[in-house]
């Protein structure tokens, strides 16, 4: 009996760069996800690279395809999820592949997308040589928002903050310029650019009048700003109403609508119990074409998203200083009466910037999990 194939080193490494090539577009393909594509040669020379730039644009493997030209044929296609099968605003990838004389097909992640999978089953019938699996979990890291998304059927949330080693976020005066220093400043603007919209409570709104735009050098498609104002309070000179993005408030449907400058707006959602219903407003977004939501304040807000097991993933800069038990707790509100009843997170990254700590959690495991390769 023959062996089933298996990815080689050259194609292994072609997937490595493949996902360096789709992290570039995080927060900038939304519904899409972030997809490269490296084409091989027989000798596992590379002869064209790809990624997908975005909704409606060319995906990753017809980016590749059209780089190669007449030399596609014959290759090897490396792509970081399944080639798609099915026809939208851009047609089927696996379709594609084939026009274009390709041989073999090495795949990461399954496409998980109803109607959109199958891809690999077209390529295989078809005579193509089909490996699945490989390098899966840094695939699965690498488009985490946009699959977290996918398989619940609402925006990836995380949860970032910056505090203190113990769990503080301003004195009891209210102050907490700066607590972390620039490097995780800085390193909290290049996450924000890389989700589709930035959250906060009314309590963050009136308290620091945040902007939630992009600086520290970050450059970038800005996120979409959302202001959770149940009431409708916000002042019009508030520094999220500038042009520098498009700001998205939202009201509970009694409130009256504010007025805003032109480009922004209102939304209406329910209330449950005085509250904005927090399952509303990630359908709306989801049904807005937003994977990925980063939740920056404040402390109440975000112990509702953890009550309601709504928080997908918690980045936390921790600097080393200690302000005791009267200055402002990170999360507010979040009370396990038991330890069985904490939320336990799972660690996945430390880092240390200038004299701080980035840690990166999440609430579950990756969604497809670290899986040996799938060959046929």
């Amino acid at each position: 009996m023959t062996a089933a194939p298996t990815a080689t080193p050259a194609e292994r490494a072609a997937m490595r760069r493949a996902l360096e090539l789709a992290v570039t577009r995080l927060g900038r393909t939304s519904p899409n996800p972030v997809v490269g594509c490296v084409l091989l040669d027989a000798d596992g020379a590379t002869v064209a690279e790809g990624f997908h730039l975005g909704a409606g644009r060319p995906h990753a493997e017809v980016e590749a395809l059209a780089a190669a030209g007449d030399r596609a044929r014959g290759t090897t296609a490396v792509v970081t999820l399944e080639p798609c099968a099915h026809r939208g605003r851009t047609g089927p990838c696996a379709d594609a592949l084939l026009a274009a004389g390709v041989s073999r097909v090495v795949y990461a992640v399954p496409d998980p997308v109803p109607g959109h999978a199958g891809g690999a089953e077209r390529l295989r019938a078809a005579g193509v040589e089909v490996v699945g699996g490989v390098l899966r979990e840094e695939a699965e890291r690498a488009n985490e928002l946009w699959l977290t998304a996918t398989r619940l059927g609402r925006p990836c949330v995380t949860w970032k903050f910056g505090g203190t080693l113990d769990g503080r976020s301003a004195a009891p005066d209210g102050t907490s310029r700066w607590i972390t220093g620039p490097e995780a400043r800085a390193d909290a603007h290049r996450l924000r650019a890389t989700h589709d919209a930035v959250l906060v409570g009314s309590g963050t709104l009136r308290e620091d009048d945040p902007h939630l735009g992009l600086r520290h050098g970050v450059s970038g498609q800005p996120p979409l700003r959302i202001v959770l104002d149940r009431t409708g309070s916000i002042r019009p000179g508030a520094r999220v109403l500038d042009d520098a993005a498009p700001t998205l408030v939202v009201v509970g449907e009694p409130a009256a609508r504010p007025r805003l400058p032109h480009g922004h707006e209102v939304l209406a959602l329910p209330e449950t119990g005085g509250r904005l219903d927090l399952a509303a407003l990630t359908a709306a977004l989801y049904e807005r074409g937003l994977r990925s939501v980063l939740l920056e304040g404040g402390a109440r807000l975000a112990a509702e998203f953890a009550s309601r097991g709504m928080l997908d993933r918690v980045v936390a800069y921790v600097a080393p200083v200690l302000l005791g038990g009267e200055g402002r707790a990170v999360l507010d509100g979040f009370g396990a009466g038991t330890l069985s009843e904490a939320l336990r997170l799972q660690l996945d990254e430390v880092a240390r910037l200038g004299d701080d700590v980035r840690l990166v959690l999440r609430s579950r495991p990756l969604a497809g999990g670290p899986e040996p390769e799938v060959t046929s």
